[in-house]
């Protein structure tokens, strides 16, 4: 993986985060609005625009492929390195996560 591609994407954003993870599986811009919507209980709703946008930019950095298109219709799958992308993301959260408990743990809101 290229390091301008870590810089780009560590840390990634969290609608790139949740769209890889609806791309695990091949699935087209519908069911990845769909499937973000429904993982984050409604918290973050992708836009048409937004969303096609980032799946071109995606494309181009061959973090997803397409898989298959019929009438127009586009079906993406995440790519190697966007998997190994996804995974070095779900750590550095992961550990923020524990940074976090480790300072605020005890306080109360």
């Amino acid at each position: 993986m290229e390091d301008k591609l870590l810089k780009k994407y560590c840390p990634m954003t969290e609608t790139i985060f949740y769209t890889l993870l609806a791309l695990l599986e091949p699935n087209h811009g519908y069911g990845i609005m769909k499937f973000v919507k429904e993982l984050t209980d409604e918290r973050i709703k992708m836009g048409t625009g937004t969303l096609y946008t980032m799946l071109g930019r995606l494309v181009e950095d061959q973090m997803i492929i397409v898989v298959n298109e019929v009438d127009g219709k586009k079906t993406y799958q995440i790519t190697e390195d966007g998997k190994n992308l996804l995974l070095l993301e779900q750590e550095r959260l992961e550990k923020q996560c524990e940074n976090g408990e480790k300072i605020l743990g005890g306080i109360n809101a």
